[in-house]
Formats: C-alpha cells, structure tokens, sequence
C-alpha cells in the first residue's frame, strides 16, 4: 500500500462517521415533534417567523440560518427528512459512501441545527458538522464502494488532526483558564457526581480515593494539552499521540453519558493512525481488499485541488477560532462562520459542587390539602428517584434530560419552555408524556376538567424543604428562588440539591439501587 497508506483508515473514519451521523437522526426522529414540532415546546414555524421578523426579512433570515425548512417546516416534512437521514447514514455505516451522499447528510443536519433553538446548542452539534464536511472530500464524487479507485487525499486526513487538535487544546485551555479545581487538581472530586447524566459506573468513579481523582485529571491535560500536539509528528508518535487520544474518549465513555460527543470525537483521532498500523488489528480479508484497491488506484487531478481548496478555505476560516484559542476571554463551542465549516471547542470550564434539580410532580386529587399525595414525573435519564440505576444512554441523547440540567442552574426567564411543559403535563399532552419514562396518574393530573380548574392559583402547600433547597410553595400562591419553578396546577417542581450518600446503603446493593 506504498501509494497511500490510509486506505484502511478512511474505511474506518467513514464507518464510525456513519454511526454517529445514524444516531444523531434517529435523537431527531424520535423527540423531533414534541420539541420542536408544531404542538412541541418550541415550535419551529413559531422560531421561523420571530426569526423573519427580527432580522427584517426573510431573504436576511435565510442567509443567516440556512436551512430547508424556510420551504416548508410541517411536521410531516421535518420528520422525514430526519428518517431520510438515519437511512442514509446506515447506507455509509454498511460501507457505502460518495462525496454527494456525505454532502446530503450534512446538508439535512445542518438545516436541523439551525432550527433546533436550545435543542441543538451544544458543541457537538457544530463538531458533527465540522467532520462531517470534512468527510466529503475524503470521498470520490460518485464511486460509493468501501475502496473505490481514488486514494484518501493526504491533505484532508491532515485537516482531521487540525481538527482533533483543535478539539483537544480548546477544551484544555478552557479548563485552565476558568474552574479553579482543574489547577488544584480537585474537579474529579465533584464532576462524576455533578455531570448532566451520571451512569452507573459514575457513581464508582465518585468514590474512589483523592490520589485516583487527582490522577484523572493529569490524565485529562496529558490529552487535551500534550497528546494534540503530536497528531502532526512522524508516524510512531502519532500513533502513541492517537492511542492516548483514544483511551482518554473510551475513558469519558464509560464515565458518563456525554451524548455522541466522545464518539464524534473519536473520527478524527482515527486520522493519526495508518494502514501499516490498523492492519494489525483489522480483520484479513478487509486488509486484503484495501491492498488491492491500493494497487489499483488510479488517482484523480480533480479530487485532489478539491482537497487542496479545501485545505486553504480551512485555513482562513481557521484565523478567528485560533485568535480564540489564545484570548484570554476563550469561548467554547462557538462557530465563526454560517456554515459552522471551523470552529472553536470546549468542555466543562466549570465544574458544580452542588447537583440542583428540578423535579415535576402531579396529583389527581381534585382538593389540594396538606395531606394531598404528589407523585413524581420521572424522566428517562435525568437524576430523579435516588433508588433508580442511573442510566446507560449514550451515545442516544435525551435532549430534554440535558436540557433540565441546565435549568436547574438558571432561572424560569432564562428556560420558559420549562413552564409550557408544566402546561402540557397539566393537560397530559401526549407529546410531552414521550418524553418521560413515567407520570404519576395515567388520568389527567388534579382533575383539570372540573369547572373548579381555573380556581387553581395555589401551589402545593410547603410541607417540608427540600435539602438543599429552599421553601417550595405557599398556599397563597407560587414563590420562586433561582432554581425553583413554581406552577399553580398539577405540577409543583422543587430543587433538589442532595449529594450522594457519603458510603453505600443496604438499598443500593439492590437492583434498582442508584
């Protein structure tokens, strides 16, 4: 494979590439219409003409956000362009790709991002979209075979370790530069903890020893500040560069449930190595057929200025995320362009030490009295019973889950969708019930339909404080804190602010336990 050794390489990018473009559209098909359809939280028709009516003019907000759906955001269209794009990213996760078909796929996300509002605010989102086009040009134009005739160009590989680089050295400076606890070594003592969703294994993590916390986060700057730096060395400390890379994603992976961001994350590591090492590890008649496509290939003047206009649009568009990079006021996440084509990245700045929830809950007694008997909304991952294994997700993401996390630090202004979901919780709306793993009465909460239901200005009466929290309500009417919405109805949430126990009770040996 003396031609070009990244043959294997591609294959593999592409493959995972795949699978993580699979997983982000089936997030969108499956919770795209309670969030963001026309009875969701925030509907996209509503966004789309407060957009217009902003900017000034509809031409101004499409250039600002394009996106397909300025032709049509119906429901029904919307949903099928998010199932359109999970069955063409199987097509690519079988083995099958072409630079039209990555374009197509980036288009359809892109045009979903710019929509998503809160939904599709996090950094991963504008990463997908970064690796994604990069993906084109990795292609041939129309040849879809896992090794066609055209070799991987050189310089688009390069391009995914500008990008890894990136990735990493962002998300270290940021650390450096905000959260005391990363200088004094001491944020792994509160993150596995305070992340948006813990999985079960966080909570083993959690308790180990301070030494063992310490250590992870050396480890942490040993990848995002030493490692990135060899992505552009020869082969042998590339490869020790992208192993490191590698063990620091899979290590995040099974300490959280971080959404598709480590396996995202994962597609540009897979640049730093080549076919002289993943033929080792890869099964032999895929070798093989790499090795006959390399003798076969026939390269194309085309593909490669392509590959060369690329490398020089990235590199202008790469002067305003590295100006970032070295500012003292470093944004993370950020894109500097409308295509979201380079951007800047970034985790975790700050760490919590106290995890605030917020909790909904509903009671089908028509008389609320202090003896009134409220249940719990759970949700399918957010922290909610303590008796409840924390779940395993990722890389699915419930986005309204990450959504609360945030919430819980903020205030009721800053997140309104938080009071129309109490609105559609009171109504038992059934597209916000999908998004819940259980509600407290299968019939509609506090007897809504009563002719009494508009006399309901009291709140559950403050019976206890919730640890951590402060008084809930009165029976005078709702009072907020920062972090408490207060709902007149069926649905009262409160703060909790509790840690995890200081050692395991009898119930966490249980299944079920947390």
């Amino acid at each position: 494979m003396a031609r070009s050794p990244y043959w294997l390489t591609r294959f593999v990018l592409l493959r995972l590439l795949g699978f993580v473009y699979f997983v982000a559209f089936l997030c969108l098909a499956q919770q795209l219409l309670p969030l963001l359809g026309h009875d969701g939280l925030t509907p996209v028709p509503l966004f789309l003409h407060r957009l217009e009516a902003h900017l000034g003019s509809r031409r101004a907000a499409v250039l600002e956000f394009p996106s397909l759906f300025w032709l049509d955001a119906s429901d029904g269209f919307m949903l099928a362009m998010a199932w359109l794009g999970a069955g063409l990213s199987l097509v690519v996760l079988a083995g099958f790709a072409n630079a039209l078909l990555l374009a197509v796929l980036w288009a359809l996300y892109l045009s979903f991002v710019h929509i998503g509002q809160r939904w599709y605010g996090y950094g991963w989102e504008i990463q997908l979209l970064e690796t994604g086009f990069l993906a084109v040009f990795l292609c041939p134009l129309l040849d879809p075979r896992p090794f066609p005739r055209r070799p991987p160009p050189a310089a688009v590989l390069w391009l995914y370790r500008w990008l890894i680089f990136r990735i990493m050295l962002g998300a270290a400076l940021i650390k450096l530069r905000g959260d005391s606890c990363w200088r004094d070594l001491t944020c792994l003592y509160y993150h596995y903890e305070t992340q948006p969703l813990p999985n079960p294994l966080s909570r083993w993590l959690h308790f180990q020893p301070h030494w063992f916390q310490k250590g992870g986060v050396l480890f942490n700057y040993l990848a995002e500040l030493v490692a990135p730096w060899f992505a552009f060395w020869p082969r042998a400390a590339r490869h020790i560069a992208g192993g490191v890379l590698l063990a620091f994603q899979v290590s995040l992976i099974l300490s959280g449930n971080l959404s598709f961001l480590n396996w995202l994350t994962i597609v540009p590591i897979v640049a730093c190595f080549d076919d002289a090492l993943l033929r080792r590890v890869l099964p032999r008649p895929l070798v093989a057929r790499a090795e006959r496509a390399a003798a076969e290939a026939r390269p194309s003047r085309a593909h490669q200025v392509a590959a060369a206009a690329l490398a020089v649009l990235v590199g202008v568009l790469s002067f305003r995320p590295v100006g970032n990079l070295l500012s003292q006021r470093q944004m993370m996440n950020t894109s500097f362009d409308r295509l979201e084509l380079v951007n800047t990245y970034g985790a975790f700045g700050s760490v919590g030490r106290l995890r605030p929830e917020i909790v909904f809950e509903g009671t089908s007694d028509e008389t609320i009295t202090a003896e009134t008997r409220w249940r719990e909304y759970e949700f399918k991952c957010k922290p909610g019973d303590v008796m409840r294994r924390p779940c395993v997700i990722a890389p699915y993401q419930e986005r309204i889950d990450w959504q609360l996390w945030f919430a819980a630090m903020s205030t009721p202004e800053e997140y309104p969708w938080t009071l129309h979901l109490v609105w559609k919780l009171l109504h038992n709306d059934r597209g916000a019930l999908s998004l819940l793993a259980t509600t407290p009465s299968p019939t509609r909460p506090r007897a809504t339909s009563a002719p009494a239901a508009t006399a309901t200005s009291s709140c559950r009466p403050a019976t206890r404080a919730a640890p951590g929290g402060s008084e809930r309500c009165s029976t005078s009417g709702c009072r907020r804190s920062p972090r408490t919405i207060c709902a007149c109805g069926a649905s009262s949430p409160r703060m909790v602010g509790s840690p995890w126990p200081d050692r395991p009770r009898e119930a966490d040996a249980r299944p079920g336990g947390a």
